[in-house]
């Protein structure tokens, strides 16, 4: 047996000790497959693990941490595996521990009078989202996985979703943070004061660092009160130019009590409209981009109503809708959301396709469509896209699609650099960001310092080397070195 061999030996004897072998898995049993926590959501990577460890409490979450950390064996925080840029799974060399934090999926307290709950990290989204609603009590964070994404991973991507223009992406919903650092010790930051200026913010630190820094455990969460009524409403309007002025018109007319505002384009919807015919998509034939908005209001459903029909009459009055409905029921309301989440799921069927999570100035939105447009079309003909996104905070999804008939591995292969290159200079050129939600994993590391000041990297660089000097804690990720 090689040295190298024998250490990582034992190192699994060692977390099987900590953990109990039912949670050690390695491949050295055949009968165990560890493809769940080594394949990305994408199915764009395949890793090899040397082990998955599944923790059930920080203290084993930091014996872990020690153990790894002894052994010079780097780990990769997975919560629940949902994220789309390759950063919560193994690399291939097989030595590398992923620490699974689903295990840890408690609501350790709730404070209704200090509008807070402390979730653990392995909690998912949608458990966090029913621990505030039993209290009589909203966690506004919503996004598609939220099924399956866990409060851990949201808080380490910074995730956003569909309630951002409102209440702000997770950073903006942590109050307080438990994290075991890359030597094993546990930081208890969970706090519920909104105000604590006793120096610098580790909490926003860790918050958006992918699982780099430290090793999230558990969070306390800022909650909010349950509106009285929510209503949704569906709009064609004929131009991304007259969306833009449709969220103004929201703004103006609704005010905070606007918490959605989502644009998608022609192509986006049709393809949802040929993959789930069941969803039976408003205008999209007849309109070249259509926005879903949503009002919470806190005084009736009347006033909501009022509110939301004189903003459609206004938009129409100016002919920036031509046509729109509202859901009369929570069950209508939720079938124009699920056709919103349902576009990333539509462009999965058609086949692989080229992901870009940017971040635009809104006013600008329209001219950098526009612009990119015109740059795809002419490199490739027939190339197809699928424009979608939180135009209320700026957030495009701007994914491209191989012309029709062309396979799309092949595409991929053959055109991705080159069009991933073209998209990110016109998101620099327009003053954007080549992430705004799914974070840089290692698939956009290497791309990264073509379009992040040189300081900022380098500030970036020393906070790593700081926090994680043997570089252990998802190595490869954020930072390509």
């Amino acid at each position: 047996m090689s040295e190298s061999n024998a250490a990582h030996a034992a190192l699994i004897h060692t977390l099987t000790l900590q953990l109990g072998a039912a949670h050690v898995l390695t491949h050295a049993d055949p009968s165990t497959d560890l493809s769940a926590w080594e394949n990305d959501w994408r199915k764009r990577h395949q890793g090899r693990a040397l082990a998955v460890v599944r923790p059930g409490s920080t203290a084993e979450v930091a014996n872990v941490v020690r153990a790894c950390a002894q052994a010079g064996v780097a780990m990769v925080p997975q919560g629940g595996n949902t994220g789309l840029v390759v950063g919560g799974v193994p690399d291939t060399s097989g030595t590398q521990v992923v620490v699974s934090l689903q295990r840890m999926s408690a609501i350790r307290s709730t404070d209704p009078a200090n509008l807070t709950l402390t979730a653990e990290a392995g909690c998912t989204l949608v458990q966090v989202q029913q621990a505030a609603e039993a209290l009589g009590l909203l966690f506004p964070l919503s996004l598609a996985a939220e099924g399956s994404c866990t409060i851990g991973g949201n808080l380490a991507t910074n995730a956003g979703g569909t309630q951002v223009v409102r209440h702000g992406n997770a950073r903006e919903l942590c109050l307080g943070l438990e994290v075991v650092t890359a030597s094993g010790d546990v930081w208890n930051g969970l706090s519920g004061l909104r105000k604590d200026n006793t120096g610098y913010d580790l909490r926003h630190l860790m918050v958006g660092s992918e699982g780099t820094l430290g090793i999230i455990t558990a969070a306390t969460l800022k909650l909010s009160p349950m509106p009285h009524a929510r209503l949704t409403a569906w709009a064609a309007v004929p131009s991304l130019d007259a969306a833009v002025a449709l969220l103004g018109l929201a703004h103006h007319h609704l005010g905070p009590g606007l918490t959605g505002f989502e644009a998608m384009g022609q192509f986006a919807l049709q393809l949802t409209q040929t993959h789930f015919p069941q969803l039976r998509v408003p205008f999209w034939q007849t309109s070249p981009w259509c926005v879903l908005l949503e009002i919470a209001d806190h005084e009736s459903e009347d006033h909501a109503r009022h509110l939301l029909e004189r903003l459609l009459e206004t938009a129409m009055e100016q002919n920036v809708v031509s046509d729109a409905v509202v859901a009369e029921s929570l069950a209508q309301a939720k079938q124009l959301w699920h056709i919103r989440e349902c576009i990333p799921l539509a462009q999965a069927e058609e086949g692989l396709n080229i992901k870009h999570d940017i971040g635009i100035p809104i006013s600008r939105i329209p001219d950098f469509v526009a612009h990119t447009d015109g740059l795809l079309a002419q490199a490739i003909p027939g190339v197809r896209l699928v424009n979608f996104g939180h135009l209320g905070d700026g957030n495009l999804h701007y994914n491209v699609q191989a012309p029709e008939g062309v396979d799309s591995a092949t595409f991929l292969q053959e055109h991705e650099s080159a069009i991933n290159t073209l998209v990110y200079d016109a998101v620099h050129r327009f003053g954007g960001s080549i992430s705004a939600e799914h974070g840089i994993g290692s698939l956009k590391a290497d791309t990264l310092p073509r379009y992040k000041s040189a300081v900022a990297l380098d500030l970036m660089a020393r906070i790593k080397q700081a926090l994680d000097p043997h570089h252990l804690l998802n190595p490869s990720r954020v930072l390509s070195r």
